[in-house]
């Protein structure tokens, strides 16, 4: 028997977007009879050295790293670049194939989804200029164009680089920059990281969001969801299908065919529309602010006399805001979160019902049953099958 083929895989897994490329790889390997022996550090990072001693049969890396660029320019193996996409040509290998996620239209992808959510100013939040950094400028460049040719003028913050000393000084130069522009406003963030920056920002500088300012990020992160108090709207990279495509490339390499200079862009999934983004427009600043609480507390007990408390004035004059705005009062407003948050926990299939209730802030399992009765015909069982039905006819 023939041993299998030995692949290295060079990618830093501790970032959503190389993580679900080597898932996309490992699909593909599951649904073929491929059998390779793949290398990959213990703690799935890149580590280059010695990599050109690496006793293998082919290589599968992330090219928006520099330094795997250059490690990787005189490798004798078959070799599958991956990365971001890029205006220029020139900025792409030319002597290998590459499967690159298209900024352009996952900035796009954003932009227009703040635009239908009836925002009419926006900006942008990137990252410091650098050759690590050359797919974030690539996301402004495309922009930018978006903007242009929309006769708009929007700014772009690029921050600092995210590093213990400078902290501070990065969160207060992003609060001064918040704080200055024109609101509402619709902000991209180039990725979930930067976007759960601006969060972060608004939630302590009691900036509403999104009734002030709506945040879209990029990279559907799991892991930065659990960190943010109000749920982040994001535009899901098609990753996976990038490492199934370039597993596939590789293959056909190890049996002879070449791809030299082949590029192949791969179109973001969609979004995962959340909170974050669900603008909508009201006038009185007492509604905003009372929403902007009752997004970060909802599920944690909280009375109508609370919010009163935090946004400044009586208790009867904060219903009669909300009764005019919004028409209903503070009460409903608080349980219409609390079941939005229910309908998103039992999507997730593994929570338990009465979970769902403590996390939820529903005083009993009950009475989170009698609110779905009422408002949506249903109890929280018959809610998830109806899930589970809706998906598996899409399936």
């Amino acid at each position: 028997m023939n041993r299998p083929h030995r692949i290295a895989l060079l990618f830093n897994a501790n970032k959503v977007y190389d993580r679900e490329i080597i898932t996309g790889i490992g699909q593909y390997l599951l649904s073929t009879r491929v059998a390779w022996d793949l290398f990959l550090e213990e703690d799935f990072r890149a580590r280059l050295t010695g990599i050109e001693r690496f006793d293998g049969d082919g290589i599968i890396a992330d090219f928006d790293d520099p330094a795997v660029c250059d490690a990787l320019a005189d490798c004798p193996l078959p070799v599958v670049a991956v990365g971001g996409s890029y205006h220029d040509a020139a900025c792409y290998p030319a002597s290998l194939p590459y499967i690159a996620t298209d900024n352009a239209k996952l900035v796009s992808l954003a932009y227009t989804h703040l635009i239908s959510a009836g925002l009419q100013r926006f900006a942008l939040y990137s990252l410091p200029e650098s050759t690590e950094n050359r797919w974030a400028q690539e996301r402004e460049r495309a922009f930018q164009t978006l903007v242009k040719t929309d006769g708009l003028d929007a700014e772009i913050h690029r921050g600092l680089p995210t590093s213990a000393p400078v902290w501070s000084q990065a969160s207060a130069d992003l609060t001064s920059w918040l704080q200055s522009l024109e609101k509402p406003v619709g902000i991209i963030a180039v990725t979930d990281a930067r976007a759960r920056h601006l969060l972060q920002a608004c939630l302590i500088s009691g900036i509403a969001v999104p009734e002030q300012v709506a945040i879209i990020g990029i990279d559907n992160d799991p892991l930065t969801r659990s960190l943010t108090r109000i749920e982040l709207s994001s535009v899901i990279q098609g990753t996976e299908e990038m490492g199934r495509t370039a597993a596939h490339l590789l293959h056909q390499m190890l049996g002879g065919a070449r791809f030299a200079g082949r590029r192949i862009l791969v179109p973001p999934v969609g979004i995962k529309v959340l909170e974050s983004t669900r603008h909508q427009p009201v006038a009185s600043p007492y509604v905003m602010r009372a929403r902007h609480y009752i997004r970060q507390y909802g599920c944690q007990g909280i009375k109508t006399e609370q919010v009163a408390d935090y946004v400044g004035v009586s208790r009867s004059s904060l219903e009669d805001h909300f009764r005019r705005e919004l028409g209903c009062t503070v009460h409903q407003e608080i349980l219409s979160h609390k079941l939005q948050v229910a309908k998103q926990l039992l999507a997730k299939q593994d929570i338990p019902s009465a979970e769902v209730a403590i996390r939820c802030g529903f005083t009993s399992l009950q009475y989170m049953y009698a609110v779905f009765r009422r408002e949506l015909d249903c109890t929280p069982r018959e809610y998830q099958e109806r899930l589970q039905a809706a998906s598996s006819q899409t399936a």
